[in-house]
């Protein structure tokens, strides 16, 4: 199941899980206020996280910033009605559209069959909420429109808005002091769509974004934690990737040999994958 971990001295963060599509939810404890980032997948998810990060730490999240809309991110917040929710207009925005939305069975199948709901997140949704399917969409109480910087008392947490493919609202949360920078999901590719893809104009521009920030630990939302070395292949395989697509208009079969000279050597699962993602969106 879920294990909870601690970096530095004031982040904690709950290991993911895929089945159910549970994604790292972190919490940042200053000496006045405690900062929760992401509310969960569900209630019981955003219970859990609290429940347990209490044993280790004697606080409670006074706030809770959301990363983006998406319903992994988004449905525990009701399991927070005492936090201040935070989250960026164009969150807020979206979250809108998913309140006269049912999630029964027969209402998400449908959704996946007009294209507005994915495959993978309507079974996901079903694992999750197997006994109830209480699902509430609370929005968030807070909205801003770039940047905010959130003073916890002896460590800071800038939130700002930086887009790209996977959602266009995307936020990330840098701990200033600890060097740790939540990526949320913004570094995936585009999942509602009819392919899921990346776009080389869209990848190039928030890579620039993030590469700004001086971090040493990057948190991406459904893997582990990345070092500043792990964080610059990953950079580095997406910059190469955008280029070749750029190069050989969209070719897959030459976007492949020119990445496995520049490699020099066979390429990887998730290298042939990202590839085809780009071609997806050329």
């Amino acid at each position: 199941m879920h294990t909870i971990k601690k970096i530095g001295q004031t982040f904690s963060y709950i290991t993911p899980v895929s089945l159910t599509d549970r994604p790292i939810l972190g919490m940042v404890v200053g000496s006045n206020k405690t900062l929760m980032i992401d509310a969960g997948n569900s209630e019981d998810h955003a219970k859990y996280f609290i429940k347990e990060t209490l044993k280790l730490e004697n606080a409670t999240p006074d706030m809770v910033v959301l990363t983006h809309w998406h319903w992994d991110h988004i449905f525990g917040l009701p399991a927070l009605p005492d936090s201040v929710s935070i989250a960026s207009a164009k969150t807020r925005k979206e979250m809108e559209k998913l309140l006269p939305f049912s999630w029964s069975d027969q209402a998400i199948d449908e959704r996946v069959r007009e294209g507005t709901e994915i495959e993978f997140c309507a079974k996901a949704i079903k694992e999750e909420y197997q006994d109830h399917r209480d699902i509430q969409v609370v929005l968030p109480d807070v909205t801003f429109d770039r940047r905010i910087e959130i003073d916890l008392g002896g460590v800071t947490c800038i939130v700002q808005h930086v887009g790209g493919d996977h959602a266009a609202d995307s936020v990330i949360v840098y701990v200033k002091e600890e060097k740790i920078l939540f990526l949320g999901d913004c570094i995936y590719p585009k999942m509602y769509a009819e392919k899921v893809h990346y776009t080389v104009k869209e990848i190039l521009r928030l890579l620039d974004k993030l590469e700004a920030f001086d971090a040493d630990t990057y948190i991406p939302s459904h893997q582990r934690p990345w070092t500043k070395e792990e964080f610059r292949q990953e950079t580095d395989k997406l910059r190469m990737i955008a280029k070749f697509t750029d190069l050989c208009g969209g070719d897959q079969q030459r976007i492949v040999s020119e990445y496995q000279v520049y490699v020099n050597r066979e390429l990887k699962e998730d290298e042939l994958e990202t590839i085809a993602y780009f071609v997806n969106g050329y």
